[in-house]
């Protein structure tokens, strides 16, 4: 999954971010109205988490502007508003959730996950594909009945090919899914690397990750 943070205050950022990135989220931060705006014109996000109160603004006029352009992300708003009004404004303006600071980060993750499952159509916390069991929230795989042990961005990518199952990914697609702006020092190879450790993992089950030449990989099950 690929996030857009949009906060100017950089020890909740950077805690949130943290966060993020121990659950296998790339997560790129815009700590104002105009740096949001760049990155979006630049890259596409699966989830944006969007502070409401911000340097050169209101985060609701961005949220506006992604409405106006159809831009269906899914939006999750950071307030420190209590009233019912503001909250119904906010949601009204396009937001598709909120929560009210200070939260708790494992709920903040909790409904990123449950906007990005729900954008991808996938409504089960548990998928069984073939012989293999993903569970996105517990974040646990299993392979007829055994555990399978996966890093985080393994977990990530295994995670992109099972949403997109049957489809094929270009390598951009992937890169982008599982590495942000922060990681400069990765290069092409690196997802090259992830897929054939996951192919490993995965060895023995009937769900296969094949080369697609010159076009990417696509996850398919096998009888």
């Amino acid at each position: 999954m690929r996030l857009l943070l949009v906060e100017d205050t950089f020890d909740m950022a950077e805690a949130i971010m943290i966060r993020l990135d121990r659950s296998g989220i790339a997560c790129d931060l815009a700590k104002t109205l105009e740096e949001a705006r760049s990155l979006l014109d630049v890259q596409r996000y699966d989830v944006i988490v969007l502070d409401l109160n911000l340097p050169d603004g209101l985060g609701t006029d961005l949220l506006k502007e992604l409405r106006l352009k159809s831009d269906r992300t899914p939006v999750l708003v950071l307030t420190a508003e209590f009233s019912v009004d503001d909250r119904v404004s906010t949601l009204n303006s396009g937001a598709d959730d909120y929560l009210v600071k200070p939260f708790d980060h494992r709920e903040l993750e909790a409904r990123i996950q449950a906007l990005y499952r729900r954008e991808q159509g996938d409504k089960a916390e548990e998928l069984a594909i073939g012989d293999l069991t993903f569970n996105a929230t517990a974040r646990v795989v299993r392979l007829k009945e055994t555990p399978v042990n996966l890093t985080r961005r393994e977990f990530s990518l295994l995670e992109l090919f099972i949403r997109n199952r049957g489809k094929v990914l270009s390598k951009e697609r992937l890169f982008e899914g599982i590495f942000s702006f922060q990681d400069t020092d990765v290069s092409m190879n690196a997802l090259e690397l992830y897929v054939a450790r996951l192919r490993k993992k995965l060895s023995g089950s009937s769900v296969v990750i094949e080369t697609q030449r010159g076009l990417g990989y696509k996850l398919e099950v096998h009888d």
